[in-house]
């Protein structure tokens, strides 16, 4: 007994500890400076020159045919994911894009809904409901009327929207593949389309100044690797509902950082939408769960 209050509580402070690092994303993607696809591309390759070898050195099986497609493609939207949300920040405040991208899970419930028939609990209709409302307060009620809004929210959105087709089509996989071999097929597929697309629009690669790397390698080494494989052991001894609930938190910390580190002091109106959003998500995951 007393074993598995220890393996919950280091659980739980993994948890902690890889919300913490994930919350910095925002943070690294803006100290960075660069472009969004530059950034994504080098979080990407960063985790991935540890986490595939890592994977090579252990032996891990090569997920089956049916896993490899899936986990591919998912790469592939998750790529596009990064490049939308690196973007945003550029052109919003950290903490309201991590808001609006923390909508994926509202997308994967409606896609879930009209691709795999599945049912939806009330608990999800009101938390989709409040969290829109949330979303209308964030956005700003005259913005919407005249559709007038901010690029880098719009952005944001966008990105929720290809993180939610991503974890539709990584659920897939995920049953029979274990999180290393996941995240190393993940990570390469992801490395390659980012690659492509800089290429293809004639991004820089190089010159950049010791500040610029430092945040490249920040958000590579403690958001992206650190923070998923904190994450995915908590996985591994809490329930998954919980975690998920748990990740709501991101959007707080990454708030709370922005104010120290970028000097940006959400607004009135920011904090009741963020509030609001967070709660209609807690709803959504809570119905999900059921």
């Amino acid at each position: 007994m007393p074993l598995e209050k220890n393996i919950n509580l280091r659980a739980v402070v993994f948890l902690a500890l890889g919300i913490v690092c994930i919350g910095f994303s925002a943070i690294f993607v803006k100290a960075a400076g660069v472009p969004g696809m530059v950034s994504a591309f080098y979080r990407s390759l960063i985790a991935g020159a540890v986490v595939v070898p890592l994977w090579l050195i252990k032996r891990k099986p090569m997920p089956g045919k049916q896993e490899l497609k899936w986990i591919i493609t998912g790469g592939v939207f998750f790529a596009i994911d990064l490049i939308f949300w690196n973007a945003s920040l550029l052109l919003t405040s950290a903490a309201t894009a991590t808001l609006l991208a923390n909508n994926a899970p509202i997308w994967v419930g409606l896609g879930a809904m009209l691709l795999f028939r599945e049912k939806l609990t009330n608990k999800y209709w009101a938390g989709l409901v409040i969290a829109l409302f949330g979303m209308s307060v964030l956005l700003g009620f005259d913005s919407i009327r005249d559709l007038n809004f901010n690029t880098g929210d719009l952005l944001a959105l966008t990105a929720s929207l290809f993180y939610a087709v991503y974890l539709l089509t990584t659920q897939k996989a995920r049953a029979g593949t274990d999180t290393i071999s996941f995240m190393s097929v993940s990570t390469i597929s992801t490395v390659f389309v980012l690659l492509a697309i800089n290429l293809i629009s004639g991004s820089t690669l190089t010159g950049f100044s010791m500040k610029t790397w430092a945040a490249l390698f920040g958000l590579g080494l403690i958001s992206h690797l650190g923070g998923w494989l904190l994450i995915n052991y908590a996985l591994g001894h809490m329930k998954a509902s919980s975690v998920s609930v748990s990740l709501l938190s991101q959007a707080v910390v990454t708030a709370l950082l922005a104010i120290p580190f970028l000097g940006e002091i959400p607004a009135t109106h920011q904090i009741t939408g963020g509030i609001l959003i967070l709660i209609g998500i807690y709803f959504v995951n809570r119905g999900e769960g059921n």
